[in-house]
């Protein structure tokens, strides 16, 4: 899917929800798991049905999949073609996969998920540098998500790190320009290599503050947003702090929403909260003129 025929989708939608298809074995409901060969492919598929009219991505997170071996990936590959050919299509497709290796290697993960799978976009780890990214870059029409700022507690150990230097040397009295965060010099570095038409960034919903500085880094690329929801983070502030002029944001919720119900209603109940996004982001977008 090219950048525009995202934005146009988004606006369509009237919706940037991303549905994170976390689909935990043990959380499907005993009746699915007892009743169907491939539970993890029946459950996938009646939260896409419920949901799929006021979404504009699914991002299924491999490890979810990996996990079960050949069945699992059995059914990730029915859920891709379930969601490629869906009536209510296209939709933006992300694996979550967070690959970061390179060489051949690199260049059969973006075979497995693009060519085999026919995502859209994989998530990749840009701690080996360019040449973890480049196969990912070098297919057209798809997209690297750049893990750069990401909202869980650890990611102070690394991404927030900031030589200390200049703090020493400012209370000294001498003045010094200010050194970057590690997460800002991965945002910079990412910027020469990749395009707004073939590159995002994962930047957390739980660092509000920090996503202004990220989006004056990059204003034109596309962010993926995790942290609304369950790990606390607000759509409202990230919305306001991030959107640009074509959005430019995908807000993953995943627990919040196939979660959402234990009972035989869950699809139900994950279309009503799926909804309840969808008509906080159509105030948002037409807040900024973009519907």
């Amino acid at each position: 899917m090219t950048r525009q025929e995202l934005v146009d989708l988004i606006r369509r939608k009237k919706s940037y929800l991303c549905v994170g298809l976390d689909t935990d074995p043990e959380k499907i409901p005993h009746w699915i798991r007892e009743d169907f060969e491939d539970p993890v492919f029946e459950f996938n598929r009646r939260i896409i049905d419920a949901t799929i009219d006021k979404v504009a991505a699914y991002k299924p997170n491999m490890a979810f999949y990996e996990s079960q071996g050949s069945k699992g990936w059995k059914s990730l590959e029915k859920t891709m073609d379930y969601l490629n050919s869906h009536t209510q299509g296209p939709v933006f497709t992300i694996a979550d996969a967070k690959r970061g290796d390179i060489g051949n290697s690199a260049s059969y993960y973006a075979k497995a998920f693009f060519e085999n799978m026919q995502f859209d976009s994989v998530t990749v780890n840009p701690y080996m540098g360019h040449d973890a990214l480049k196969p990912f870059l070098s297919v057209p029409g798809k997209w690297a998500v750049v893990l750069a700022l990401t909202s869980n507690p650890g990611a102070k150990d690394f991404q927030l790190w900031q030589p200390q230097l200049p703090m020493i040397l400012e209370k000294l009295g001498i003045k010094t320009e200010q050194w970057k965060r590690f997460y800002e010099l991965i945002v910079e570095q990412c910027l020469q290599w990749g395009t707004p038409e073939n590159m995002m960034f994962v930047v957390g919903a739980t660092r509000p503050e920090m996503l202004q500085s990220v989006r004056e880094s990059a204003p034109n690329h596309f962010f993926l947003v995790p942290g609304v929801g369950t790990q606390g983070g607000s759509l409202q502030e990230v919305s306001r702090q991030a959107m640009n002029s074509d959005c430019g944001l995908l807000i993953n919720v995943s627990r919040n929403i196939i979660f959402a119900s234990k009972g035989r209603d869950f699809d139900q109940r994950a279309r009503e909260v799926a909804i309840e996004y969808q008509q906080e982001m159509e105030v948002l977008l037409k807040e900024k003129n973009l519907i």
